[in-house]
């Protein structure tokens, strides 16, 4: 008994490390297509290549947080839990994202 809440212990922390990671990752996004999206309205972008200035740097700033995570929380990569890590990113960024669709559905309806 004690073995199995160790196990859903570990789950469920990969699975909560994973989400902030990918909410910190849809927050610095967000924040970045809001900045682009004040200077596009302000007509200080030329070309459309101008719009995304940055986000390559930003997927590496996400790698990175990831590899210091599975460097500082090793346990939160063994035994199949990278998976569950792996989740929580990816509910963690979905979140972000259902939230923006809302508001701007909610603008547009």
């Amino acid at each position: 008994m004690h073995i199995q809440f160790a196990i859903v212990a570990r789950a469920l922390l990969a699975l909560a490390a994973g989400g902030v990671i990918g909410a910190s990752f849809g927050l610095v996004q967000q924040s970045a297509w809001s900045r682009y999206q004040k200077l596009e309205n302000a007509g200080k972008f030329n070309t459309g290549w101008a719009v995304m200035p940055g986000s390559m740097r930003r997927v590496a700033y996400l790698l990175v947080a990831l590899a210091m995570i599975q460097l500082i929380c090793p346990l939160l990569f063994a035994d199949g839990l990278q998976w569950w890590v792996s989740g929580g990113v990816a509910a963690g960024y979905g979140m972000i994202l259902l939230r923006q669709l809302r508001r701007r559905l909610a603008r547009n309806g």
